[in-house]
């Protein structure tokens, strides 16, 4: 009789290895299709990094020259030392040349990385103040700005947004300095990065209109530089006013503008020890109207270096004190000088920053 067949006899050890072993296979297969998530905590330190001010400015210069051919890098790109670096002004392209690349060179795309990268060394109320300058300057071709005998008249071919340069001096980096320059009629903007410092000066700003619209909205570029003055002047009292105000007449001429790098100025008018806590705060208003153009942290450094000098910072004022009437004035201390010059009238007006001590980062270059 056959013996019915048996199966092999297995023991419960054997069991238990192949279990493990089936456990392996499946937690290795887990392990190798895993892939780290895209969001949480290390990907959120990537995205502060990349959103702190100076990774996204070297960010968004590398975007807008990474966008140029061979012939407008070459224009946009110089070393950092260049002699070229001084040579920027304030006066239409067609009489001073300038640095780099007009925007009227470029494409749709590079245009706009190349504003991106001016919205990234500036705060939203400085990129706004270039573009009201900008606009205004465009109202000159279209003959829809100025007042009286000038009302309606184009100027011609040398104004417009499409003859503003922007030019970089120095690689993009996140320690080593380099800088922005951008500029056309009336506009003069170098900003010096250095590490997590952004250094604004030497810059000129100018308007011309100094109001226009833009739709149905009022458009005074340089509205809050003269508001701030004038509040300031209106609150000083007959004693005060005798210190600050040097003459009748407006003075037309900036005297530490374009060209004029290293020149000194004695400093006059009434110093900030001799106003009160009040009128030194509206002091300080006047200056924040210049030095919050750049980036909004490094604004904030510098005005609170500023506060601790307002003591030693002289205000001077040259022309009527009336509201409305054309009138030179100026703030100076051992930090910065801001001059504002109207040419002629309340409707072409100059402006300059400067700081003896960090034009085009040179302080902060020596430590």
């Amino acid at each position: 009789m056959d013996e019915p067949v048996r199966q092999p006899v297995t023991g419960r050890g054997t069991y238990k290895a192949l279990a493990l072993a089936g456990a392996l296979l499946l937690m290795g297969a887990a392990l190798y299709l895993y892939r780290p998530p895209t969001t949480g905590p290390s990907a959120a330190a990537d995205d502060a990094k990349e959103q702190e001010p100076t990774p996204k400015a070297v960010a968004a210069a590398n975007a807008f020259l990474d966008s140029l051919d061979d012939k407008l890098r070459q224009k946009a790109l110089h070393d950092f030392d260049s002699d070229k670096k001084s040579r920027w002004s304030n006066l239409p392209v067609t009489f001073v040349q300038r640095n780099g690349v007009p925007l009227g060179d470029l494409s749709k795309e590079q245009r706009e990385k190349a504003m991106a990268l001016l919205s990234a060394i500036l705060s939203k109320d400085g990129y706004q103040k270039v573009i009201d300058i900008m606009d205004g300057d465009q109202k000159l071709t279209e003959g829809k700005g100025g007042k009286g005998k000038d009302k309606g008249k184009g100027k011609g071919p040398m104004f417009g947004k499409d003859l503003y340069y922007l030019a970089i001096f120095g690689k993009p980096h996140e320690t080593k300095a380099w800088m922005v320059q951008f500029g056309g009629h009336h506009l003069g903007v170098n900003v010096t990065v250095v590490g997590k410092h952004f250094v604004l000066t030497p810059t000129h700003t100018g308007a011309q209109p100094s109001f226009f619209k833009r739709g149905d909205k009022e458009v005074r570029p340089l509205g809050r530089e003269i508001d701030a003055a004038q509040k300031l002047i209106d609150s000083l009292d007959k004693k005060q006013s005798a210190q600050a105000v040097l003459g009748e007449r407006a003075q037309g001429e900036l005297l530490l503008g374009p060209g004029r790098d290293g020149k000194k100025i004695e400093p006059k008018g009434i110093k900030g020890s001799d106003l009160t806590k009040e009128q030194q705060k509206l002091l300080l208003d006047v200056i924040a109207a210049w030095v919050k153009i750049v980036e909004t942290e490094s604004a904030a450094a510098r005005m609170k270096a500023l506060v601790e000098k307002v003591g030693e910072t002289y205000f001077a004022w040259s022309g009527p004190t009336e509201k409305g009437k054309a009138a030179y004035f100026r703030v100076q201390g051992p930090a910065v000088v801001i001059e504002y010059a109207p040419q002629g009238g309340t409707d072409h007006i100059h402006t300059v920053i400067r700081n003896p001590e960090d034009d085009y980062g040179a302080g902060l270059l020596k430590k």
